[in-house]
């Protein structure tokens, strides 16, 4: 293996991963982005963006991570097409990536952006019509479906947010409820309950979305008594989670139960020294491209300090050894 040793190794390379090769650029730390598989993240499956500052005529998701990079490039960042497969955090300032199991680069500090990745139903007509009509992600995109009908699909407290988000647009928010009960708290299943334009579906899966080009209607089945009904609806959102991409770091950085790396308060800083953590790999509240985009500068920020503290700290002791 080749070594490569930089100040700033950035895993990931969605709205997180370029702000902070931005920002690190602008410190001078020269840092790397390794892109991962996805590269852009989520964005890049996201048609149109309405909600991002600085677009008054909104952009395509991939045009807008495109944008991102060459900005990050202009500002000397480095940008590597490839995988992080293993990574060895055990030497502080000496943070190893194996890049699809066979470069090696080293890194003084470490900010991991690699995101979540959307649980999806798993049918075909999701996937073809997926930005054409299905979302995972009503408050990126209800508001492109004001006026119309919509179906979300979920029972958690997210499906009860977004279902909620959505009533306040549309006339009629279909939710359909896999079991007899929802899991979400008692309060907000209260809420979703009271809401005239929600109207839930208990026992119902979801068995086709239907639409050529476009959703133009959804045929769910009755899990008790195998009924099958089509309804008419413009939009289709699924609600059942996320699922942060943190298998690479098991057994290494601190996490939740559901796997989103925990940050220390009002920091980007994980358990481990020199590595930091930002966007939706440790933000399972708001995932949005500009909350993200905020925690990969905060992320930056926290290396820049952390670097700069420790080069004042090695010339002091150089100092007093003369």
């Amino acid at each position: 293996m080749s070594e490569n040793k930089r100040k700033l190794i950035i895993i990931g390379s969605g709205p997180a991963g370029y702000t902070a090769a931005i920002y690190a650029s602008r410190a001078n730390l020269k840092p790397l982005v390794i892109t991962g598989i996805d590269m852009g993240g989520q964005l890049m499956q996201t048609t149109d963006v309405e909600n991002y500052p600085g677009y008054p005529d909104g952009i395509m998701g991939p045009q807008m991570m495109d944008d991102f990079r060459k900005q990050a490039e202009r500002m000397g960042a480095e940008i590597k097409f490839g995988h992080v497969t293993k990574v060895d955090f055990s030497d502080p300032m000496n943070h190893k990536c194996i890049v699809d199991d066979k470069e090696e680069f080293i890194g003084e500090t470490i900010v991991i952006a690699t995101g979540a990745t959307a649980k999806w139903l798993g049918i075909e007509s999701e996937t073809r019509l997926n930005g054409a009509g299905v979302s995972a992600c009503a408050v990126c995109d209800g508001f492109f479906y004001k006026d119309k009908a919509v179906a979300i699909v979920g029972g958690g407290d997210t499906a009860a947010e977004e279902a909620l988000y959505l009533a306040n647009l549309c006339p009629t928010v279909h939710m359909f409820i896999r079991r007899d009960e929802m899991r979400a708290s008692k309060v907000m299943q209260q809420r979703v309950f009271d809401h005239p334009n929600i109207k839930v579906y208990w026992n119902t899966e979801t068995d086709e979305v239907l639409g050529e080009k476009v959703v133009e209607a959804v045929r769910v089945k009755n899990n008790k008594t195998g009924e099958k009904t089509e309804i008419p609806i413009d939009g289709f959102f699924v609600a059942i989670g996320h699922k942060p991409n943190t298998d690479l770091f098991k057994d290494i950085l601190d996490m939740d139960h559901e796997g989103y790396l925990i940050t220390k308060a009002d920091s980007t800083v994980t358990n481990v020294e020199g590595v930091f953590a930002s966007g939706d790999v440790q933000d399972k509240i708001y995932r949005q491209a500009v909350t993200a985009a905020g925690t990969g500068c905060m992320a930056a920020l926290d290396a820049e300090r952390y670097i700069s503290a420790k080069e004042f700290e090695l010339s002091q002791k150089q100092n007093a050894a003369v």
